[in-house]
């Protein structure tokens, strides 16, 4: 099964799923799944990178730091991400996020998201050895 993104209902919020080979790729396919809530990423270009760092106690809540990271990046720079290269060191996480500032013509953003939440967390491998990487993102 190739990594992929995936939305999930979730009351007024939404959810963000990601599924891949190994924890960072399911990190990285939550990432996209970030961005989709807010634009189509395929409108997004990956043209500039940025890095983000993070160090948690555990795999879960360091889902919600990258994602947090990424809120964060996005709010202060006026960016939109599109692609995303994690490396998962233990309790710390080093990633790249390539994009470029937001063009409200182009990229059309539906929402702005807050932020990163705890609610339905989840980082776990799966009965067929794909991680799985969810939350719920505050809208």
């Amino acid at each position: 099964m190739a990594a992929h993104w995936e939305h999930f209902e979730h009351e007024a919020d939404i959810g963000v799923r990601g599924t891949g080979e190994t924890a960072a790729a399911a990190f990285e396919q939550a990432a996209l799944a970030m961005t989709a809530v807010i634009a189509d990423p395929e409108s997004v270009s990956a043209r500039e990178p940025v890095s983000v760092h993070c160090e948690a106690p555990d795999l879960e809540l360091l889902l919600v730091d990258w994602l947090n990271a990424l809120v964060y990046e996005m709010a202060t720079r006026h960016w939109l991400f599109a692609r995303f290269e994690v490396a998962i060191d233990g309790q710390r996480l080093h990633a790249r996020a390539w994009g470029e500032p937001l063009n409200l013509a182009r990229h059309e953003p539906a929402v702005e998201i807050k932020g990163a939440t705890y609610t339905m967390l989840a980082v776990r491998q799966q009965s067929d050895g794909q991680w799985l990487a969810q939350c719920v993102v505050d809208v």
